[in-house]
């Protein structure tokens, strides 16, 4: 995690100091209140979108099943002998608007949480960067790159906060209301300013942490070093949109830049030195972008798998797999593969997955003799199947961007997940029958699976919930995700009682931090991509591509080569947020399903979260067995493998992953 400007590369927000600048003296109390302003806001939202939408979720199955029955003849008759059936179709048809508001309250709420969650963010220095180039500088010069990172954020937000006021002062002289809760348009809208003015408020407060140990020179040339890389969009209007789109892009990726940022602010350069939009525009998408129900899904999955793992769900879990291959060769190895599978149908989410599972099995496999990288590196190539069995964040992310069903990315991507689960468990096995690490030696039977089996009930209870009710036509995913988020909640609080109301205080902000960083690098994704889509150069690549060659075999092969070498330095969901756009139409020229071609993105991408310097899962496993992530990585080299045979199974074997859609 990153919390000065010499930390480790990348950054997600869930282990960030809560306060990074440390108040002392009479001022501390008012001071540590100010720092954590935004946070009891994002909790009570947080909860407030869960019930609201499982409130819309009960309520309209509710209202479909009565309906049903009332086309039922038995129950016409039934209830015929007591009611009038007009009067209660009547009655049914009055009440069925009661839930209509819940959507729109919810969707207003995740975007006043999303962007209130950045300020904490910046706070805590916890947005996802690449910082391949930043880390190799000298400590002075990373400080003065930091000041320039900072400035470059403050001209984004500055000018996201002011047209976002204009935008407000827009609809109160002309006012609109909202089609359900039929309030103005100018409230939800506020959180521009607000939020944007707040991010501001936190990027001058992380710039005085760090300029306050440096040389007054030393902040002044990094402002200054901002300041002149805008020149050439200030002085001329008449330069290349796409040139400057990915000529500023790539200059604030080699800086440091949040990627979110980087996106926001080549886009910004593009629209002034190309004159492509109107600069206003920004203020507008800002908000429109992710004012999505689909969408919503994200945070509610975090929000899942945070839960289930602060309430005792991922050690249940793994007693089960300990009961099934505990036995074998490399039995805790197995049985953490098996348990982070399990827990993959729970989180969503990879690094979670490393963090709920390796917490338990890292040190309980260091203490039963196995080798510390490889317990590491077994836990963090595991996790990546977290991103690939569902429900998976990465595939709502390419669903929204590629506009394909996401309950169809979910069924596609259960087998690859399990075949891969098997082929990292063989690898492990091998390892360990070669070393001479043996499973534990104790009693197991079919009524210690049993028992174990029901001790973990609730638990193996949730992808049935999910999937069950997303392909019985029950839920969409986002109310299958909310449902999952109460549920692991109830279940943490009341069932298990192993949630405390500190813990869910924490699970929420650390939830509204995950999901922000994300939303917001889809909204900027947005900005950015529209200038691709207005300068057509998703279709000037593909042609390029084409040029090279026509052959399917080929094209994906290349493209796998590409994902695998973007993975290396990119986050995932940063890298299918500004790909899909680029790459689907591609596909699509060569006939590939674009359901197929998701769990192709994800799988790749899903790889980097096992290489460095950007392989997230690399860090937690890290920070879990305390050593560096050099050794990890290389002990990572087998299971990398066997994910690369996988991979290739999939993307020349569409049935894999179509089989079950």
């Amino acid at each position: 995690m990153q919390t000065n400007p010499n930390a480790p590369a990348l950054v997600l927000g869930a282990d960030a100091p809560a306060d990074p600048v440390r108040p002392s003296g009479p001022a501390a109390p008012r001071q540590k209140w100010l720092n954590n302003l935004e946070k009891p806001l994002l909790v009570v939202g947080l909860i407030v979108m869960i019930l609201l939408i499982n409130y819309q979720t009960l309520f309209r199955y509710s209202i479909s099943n009565l309906s049903q029955a009332l086309d039922d003849p038995f129950w016409v008759s039934v209830l015929g002998r007591f009611f009038d059936q007009k009067d209660i179709g009547a009655a049914l048809q009055h009440v069925s608007g009661w839930a209509v508001w819940t959507e729109e309250l919810s969707r207003y709420l995740f975007i006043w949480i999303s962007y209130l969650a950045v300020p904490v963010a910046i706070l805590a220095r916890s947005n996802i960067r690449v910082d391949v180039l930043f880390l190799k500088l000298s400590p002075r010069h990373q400080s003065i790159v930091w000041i320039m990172t900072g400035t470059y954020a403050m001209i984004l937000v500055g000018l996201l906060a002011a047209m976002g006021a204009d935008h407000v002062a827009m609809q109160i002289a002309m006012p609109q209301t909202t089609p359900a809760l039929q309030i103005k348009y100018f409230i939800p809208y506020l959180i521009l300013p607000i939020g944007f003015s707040l991010m501001a408020l936190r990027t001058l407060q992380d710039m005085w942490n760090e300029a306050r140990h440096m040389p007054l020179p030393d902040v002044l040339a990094g402002i200054a070093l901002a300041g002149v890389s805008f020149a050439p969009v200030m002085l001329r209007d008449d330069w290349s949109a796409t040139g400057l789109l990915f000529t500023y892009f790539i200059l604030f990726l080699m800086l440091g830049v949040p990627i979110a940022f980087s996106l926001g602010l080549s886009t910004l350069a593009a629209i002034v030195g190309a004159g492509t939009l109107p600069v206003a525009y920004l203020a507008q998408i800002a908000f429109v972008s992710i004012d999505s129900f689909p969408i919503m899904a994200i945070p509610f999955f975090i929000a899942a798998g945070i839960f289930m793992g602060a309430g005792g769900l991922s050690k249940r879990l793994l007693a089960v797999g300990d009961e099934l291959v505990g036995s074998l060769p490399g039995g805790m190895a197995l049985a953490s593969i098996m348990t982070c599978m399990f827990f993959a149908a729970i989180s969503g989410s990879g690094p979670a997955t490393v963090a709920a599972i390796g917490t338990i099995t890292i040190p309980a496999m260091i203490a039963r003799g196995y080798d510390k990288y490889f317990a590491a590196a077994v836990v963090a190539s595991a996790g990546a199947i977290g991103v690939i069995i569902p429900p998976s964040n990465p595939f709502v992310i390419y669903g929204v961007a590629g506009q394909v069903s996401v309950g169809k990315l979910f069924m596609a991507g259960i087998i690859p997940g399990v075949i891969m689960g098997v082929g990292l468990m063989i690898v492990a096995y091998m390892i360990s029958k070669k070393k001479g690490w043996h499973g534990e030696k104790r009693k197991r039977s079919p009524a210690t699976l049993l028992w174990a089996c029901w001790d973990a009930k609730w638990a193996l209870l949730v992808p049935v919930i999910v999937l069950g009710g997303i392909y019985g036509g029950i839920m969409t995913p986002t109310e299958a995700a909310a449902v999952a988020a109460l549920y692991g909640l109830v279940v943490g609080l009341w069932i298990y009682r192993e949630m405390s109301w500190k813990s869910l205080y924490q699970s929420c902000i650390e939830s509204s931090l995950t999901s922000s960083i994300v939303i917001v690098l889809m909204a900027m994704a947005t900005m950015f991509g529209n200038i691709m889509t207005i300068e057509q150069i998703p279709d000037t690549i593909a042609t390029a591509i084409l040029s090279i060659s026509e052959n399917k075999i080929v094209i994906l092969l290349l493209i796998n080569v590409f994902l695998l070498w973007i993975g290396v330095f990119m986050e995932a969901l940063a890298a299918i947020v500004i790909l899909t756009p680029i790459l689907l139409p591609l596909v699509l020229k060569l006939g590939v399903d674009p359901v197929h071609f998701g769990v192709i993105m994800v799988m790749n991408l899903a790889i980097g979260f096992i290489t460095p310097p950007v392989g997230v899962n690399l860090f937690v496993a890290s920070s879990i067995a305390q050593t560096g992530i050099g050794r990890i990585a290389v002990a990572a080299w087998p299971f990398l493998i066997s994910m690369l045979i996988v991979l290739m199974v999939v993307t020349y074997v569409p049935e894999v992953s179509l089989w079950l859609g």
